[in-house]
């Protein structure tokens, strides 16, 4: 994935910048504004929105290691939490590029689980890109305006037409519906589920 493609926002930027420990104090006024616009959503999601905030100081936190280990951590590869679970995906160069992105991960506290699918290849180009783009947008709408779906408890990244899925549901029926949604896709090329139901004993873990 190209550099651009995997860009960050700003304020996440300033967040590995000056560090993690700094971006609570430093940043406070802007984490609060924000707050008050996405309670709504954390409030609806199964894991809360004490949740919310836990996996949000670990997205930071890992982002802040990649950041310092090389730009190609940071920039190349996508980065889901959802239950201190954490999901990589995306493309780099070399395996040892690889290592490195799990190894740094499972060095932040309150990680549970990693789940790696990270590639290994360097032959993404920018219509990769934009069907990926395209693929997700698609399955994000489709799963926005399904009333029978919880889309806030889900996250959903497409790399080289792989769609993977991670997130909660509220029972088997609502994940099959996930899953045919990402099936109508159109280019899609195959799907990688890491969702769990709600009633999973696993989640409590």
């Amino acid at each position: 994935m190209s550099t651009f493609s995997r860009g960050r926002t700003l304020i996440l930027t300033l967040a590995v910048t000056i560090g993690p420990g700094q971006f609570v104090s430093a940043c406070a006024p802007v984490v609060l504004a924000g707050a008050g616009a996405t309670a709504g959503v954390a409030a609806t999601q199964e894991r809360g929105a004490k949740g919310a905030l836990s996996d949000t100081r670990i997205r930071v936190d890992i982002n802040h290691l990649w950041f310092q280990k090389s730009t190609e951590l940071y920039s190349s590869i996508n980065l889901q939490v959802q239950e201190a679970r954490v999901l990589l995906s995306g493309t780099v160069a070399d395996p040892q590029t690889r290592v490195d992105a799990v190894r740094l991960v499972w060095q932040v506290d309150g990680v549970k689980e990693v789940i790696n699918e990270i590639e290994i290849k360097d032959d993404s180009s920018l219509s990769d890109w934009f069907t990926d783009v395209k693929i997700g947008t698609e399955l994000k709408n489709k799963l926005r305006f399904d009333k029978a779906v919880s889309s806030t408890n889900y996250s959903v990244e497409v790399v080289n037409q792989s769609v993977y899925l991670i997130g909660v549901a509220q029972d088997q029926a609502e994940l099959d519906r996930v899953i045919a949604h990402a099936k109508d896709v159109q280019y899609v090329r195959r799907i990688v589920n890491y969702v769990r139901l709600k009633d999973d004993p696993a989640r409590k873990s």
